[in-house]
């Protein structure tokens, strides 16, 4: 049994109904279960059967009183039937979900920083827009697998996503930048390059993820090469605010991204230095295992980081 034998009997859309019933009863192996399945009586499950059988001019079922198999020409039918079936399935959810105003709890793992710098200066923009949307915010550092988590979705660096994974920029593209507070470089000097860092106090961060120290990048302005400096200081935190804070009361130099100390760069509590030098680096992206029937919740929040993100390039912040 296959498409072309169904085409050539003549067959149409008004045996769809029966088909379908078909395909439930040999998926349930039992009249009774699927006619409780479906809330119509076995008696009238099993006739709307034999009336596809006439149709068809084939037997698709063998009976007794006790059981209930698929014949030949019924095991092909259902081969055939089971991709059409699950195809429209998926189209009747879709028309579905698009009708429906996002709603429910999304659970989004996410860095620190990542919460920080692309959904916490948005909630409440966010939640007007979608009042029956809930968000969980599962703060993690380490590159955790967001399905085994029970999450809808992850926000971390485009560098650092499985390739698997479906992803959409959120923030523009960000920079690793060396800053201090103006206290501190009228103490200590301003660096020219970053060999000058030996002589300065530099603040360290560790990874909570794999215990590592964070190795400050650069990107060298005569040939376009990225390198690493190891820095020392006398400060070490896992905590990006916790860094900022440190750098703010005048201790050391850090490195962080922009756009995760903007504000105190624009009200000039820390001041860049090694501009030249700065590494660029793909910003943060929102990730999921696949675009297929991706709930209205998710592409809600989607569209709408999307949309920050764009207005944030406009302004000219990326």
């Amino acid at each position: 049994m296959n498409e072309a034998v169904l085409h050539n009997q003549g067959m149409n859309a008004s045996l769809l109904p029966a088909l379908s019933a078909f395909a439930q009863v040999a998926r349930a192996g039992s009249f009774s279960r699927a006619a409780a399945a479906l809330g119509v009586s076995p008696s009238a499950l099993s006739q709307t059967v034999r009336t596809l059988e006439r149709r068809l001019g084939m037997r698709l079922l063998n009976r007794t009183t006790r059981d209930m198999s698929l014949t030949e020409a019924g095991r092909q039918l259902l081969e055939t039937l089971d991709p059409s079936l699950a195809a429209i399935d998926r189209a009747l959810h879709v028309l579905d979900e698009a009708g429906r105003e996002p709603s429910g709890l999304l659970r989004i793992n996410t860095s620190r920083m990542a919460a920080a710098v692309a959904i916490e200066p948005h909630l409440g923009e966010f939640y007007a827009r979608y009042p029956k949307l809930s968000l969980e915010l599962v703060m993690d550092d380490a590159l955790s697998n967001i399905v085994s988590e029970g999450c809808d979705a992850g926000i971390r660096f485009g560098s650092n996503l499985d390739e698997r994974m479906i992803a959409v920029p959120v923030t523009p593209m960000l920079s690793m930048i060396v800053v201090g507070s103006p206290d501190y470089l009228t103490r200590h000097g301003v660096p020219d390059t970053p060999l000058d860092l030996a002589c300065h106090n530099c603040l360290s961060y560790r990874y909570n993820s794999s215990g590592a120290l964070h190795a400050w990048e650069f990107t060298d302005p005569d040939d376009g090469h990225d390198f690493t400096v190891a820095t020392r200081g006398n400060l070490t935190v896992n905590d990006d605010a916790g860094m900022t804070r440190a750098a703010l009361q005048g201790i050391g130099l850090i490195q962080n991204i922009d756009i995760g100390i903007r504000t105190e760069l624009a009200d000039g509590r820390l001041v860049q230095v090694l501009k030249n030098w700065r590494r660029t680096m793909a910003g943060f992206y929102l990730y999921a295992p696949s675009r297929e029937h991706m709930p209205p919740k998710l592409r809600a929040l989607i569209d709408f980081l999307v949309e920050k993100r764009e207005a944030s390039v406009f302004r000219g912040e990326g």
